[in-house]
Parts: structure tokens; sequence; C-alpha cells
């Protein structure tokens, strides 16, 4: 054999010697992709000697189909919301995890654990109002349709899901006839009619930042918003109050795409990011809960109390039903878009 041909040999094995020792880490980028280096990249890099290197998306499924179609995958783990989980474990796009590594189910919040997911935060659509601008607390969703005792403009994301859950809510829907209601026409028909009552006073959002924008300004008296971005808010001294009555929780996950070569680093990454320790550092800057439940005796008793994950609130609070949205979102935005658009 010639030299050259050797020596190409020793470098092709270095580099899969290399590229076993590293793992791509793909999340949604911003505030979190920093917490998330301080709180899993960089401990796990100095605990088990794998370098992570951390990249972001916008969420975009279309990207990892295209990688695991034409089995070019060089993303190792990606953060997912729970319906593209879904859609990804039942298209076969993500791979299952080996769920002994993940440690005892019991010791996460329900719903952290599934074949091809392992979540990483909990977060929740929940009220938000500004201390300062109202006489009077707000208690739930009828308060947000009472627009005589809370006169002026609230604010709802721009979309059929969340805003039809708070409406039957605020009807008097108990949450565990929710879904059973939107199932049906007449309960889609119940949710409009409900939404038509304060569809003038709605000012309507679509980014997450938006929300507080409107509290501060004195837009809106209440808003529906993302729990972490109050919880941002109050810790730059806005006093801003949630209400977790009617809140609505759902899980982030960690997924492998199907073909990554790391598989078993990226199980380990996984891991080590539900560890109550690592997820002490990402709840504590974020605001987000977490989803091991023994996370809470590592934090201060008075930020634990804040968090959406804190007993109090999640016992008020709904799990929002992903594989409903899975299966009637297309058809519900539809509808709702067409609602929205209509003057009268």
């Amino acid at each position: 054999m010639k030299k050259t041909a050797i020596g190409a040999l020793l470098i092709a094995a270095i580099s899969a010697n290399a590229m076993a020792n590293e793992i791509t880490v793909i999340s949604f980028g911003g505030a979190s992709k920093d917490v998330q280096t301080d709180a899993f990249y960089k401990p796990f890099a100095s605990a088990s000697g794998n370098k992570v290197i951390a990249g972001e998306y916008n969420g975009e499924m279309g990207r990892i189909k295209a990688m695991v179609d034409t089995k070019s995958v060089n993303w190792d783990v990606v953060q997912v919301e729970a319906p593209e989980l879904i859609r990804g474990c039942e298209e076969g796009l993500f791979e299952p995890l080996d769920q002994s590594k993940l440690g005892n189910p019991a010791d996460y919040v329900p719903g952290t654990l599934s074949e091809c997911g392992a979540g990483v935060l909990v977060w929740s659509m929940a009220m938000a109002y500004n201390g300062d601008k109202v006489s009077s607390a707000p208690t739930g969703w009828a308060d947000f349709w009472d627009t005589r005792k809370f006169p002026g403009k609230r604010s709802l994301r721009k979309g059929a899901k969340y805003s039809l859950e708070v409406a039957l809510m605020a009807d008097g829907v108990p949450y565990a006839d929710i879904y059973k209601q939107l199932s049906t026409k007449e309960g889609v028909d119940r949710a409009f009619r409900k939404l038509d009552e304060i569809k003038s006073d709605i000012q309507w959002w679509e980014a997450g930042a938006q929300p507080m924008q409107f509290l501060a300004s004195g837009d809106v008296v209440m808003t529906t918003a993302f729990n972490g971005r109050v919880f941002a808010a109050q810790q730059s001294g806005a006093n801003l109050k949630v209400v977790w009555n009617g809140s609505i929780y759902a899980i982030d996950s960690w997924a492998i795409p199907t073909g990554s070569k790391n598989k078993a680093v990226a199980e380990d990454f996984i891991a080590f990011t539900l560890k109550p320790e690592n997820q002490k550092i990402h709840t504590k800057e974020l605001g987000y809960g977490s989803v091991n439940l023994n996370t809470a005796a590592l934090l201060d008793p008075a930020l634990a109390a804040r968090l959406n994950t804190a007993p109090d609130n999640l016992s008020q609070a709904m799990p929002i039903n992903n594989e409903f949205w899975v299966n009637h979102g297309e058809e519900l935005e539809q509808r709702f878009n067409s609602w929205v658009a209509k003057t009268k």
C-alpha cells in the first residue's frame, strides 16, 4: 500500500474519532441559547469530554426532513415544541430514545418523556397584567371578558390555539371538557361566540415580546403571555403580575434526528440536561419551569414559588392537548383567520 493511501486512512480514522467526540445541538437561539450554554453545553463538555457545537433555528421541520430524507444528518440534538415532536416521531424523523438512560419517569412533570423526546423545560401561556394600571386584580378568564370592571383593551395571541381554550374557560367550561367541546362543531361555535363578545376590545399580538410592550405602554390592561417573558420583565423591575388560574402549559423537548451519527453521545447529553442541578441553572435564569420535580428543592423558595411548575400554580393550570392541535389545528386556524378578517 502506498504511503499516501496509508496517510489518507489515518486521517480518515482520526476524523471519524473526532466526530464521535462532538455533537451539534440546535435550539431556538436568543437568550435561551446563552443560558443553555451555561446550564448544559459547557458542563456536559467538561464532564464528558465531548465537545458541543451550539446552533439555532426557527423550528422549521423542513430542514430536519431534508436532512433525514437525503441521509445527510449533521444535527444530533434539536429542541422542538410538542406538536412537531409528535409529527416528527410519527413520520420517522426522530430516533426512539433509550428510556433506560433518562431516569425514573416519576421524577418528571407528566409528559416529559416520550418515545422520541425528553422535555427540557415547561412553559405556560398565562394571563398577565400591569399592577400599576389596574385598581383590582383579575383572578381568571371571566375577568378578562369583563370590560365593565376592567375597561380597556386586552391582548390575545393571534391564533386559534390558546384563544379558543380561554374563551371556553371564560364561558364556564371545566378543564376536563375543553377539548371535548372543541372536538364538536357546537363547542367550536360556542368558543367563537364568546370571542365575539370582546372582539372589538382585542389588540392581537404575534411576537412573544409584544405583550410586555403592550402592558408597559398601557395599550392593554391585560394579556396572554409566555410566562418566561413575564419573568424577565419582573426581573427588570416591572410591576407585572401573573394569573395562574386558567393558564395552559406545554413542554419543549430534545429530540435526535434520525440518522445522527452520534446517537449514544446525544442521548447522554439529553440525560445530562435532565439532572436537577443542570435544570436549576436553566430555570433560575429563564423563569420557565423545570421538567425535573427535584429541581425545586435546589432553588430559592421565593423563586420556586414564582414558577409555573410551583405546585400551587400548576394545580390551577391545564396541559395543552397537543394531539388535538395536530389533528384539528389546520381547520381551526383557517376558521380563526376568517373570523379575524371579518369586520362585523
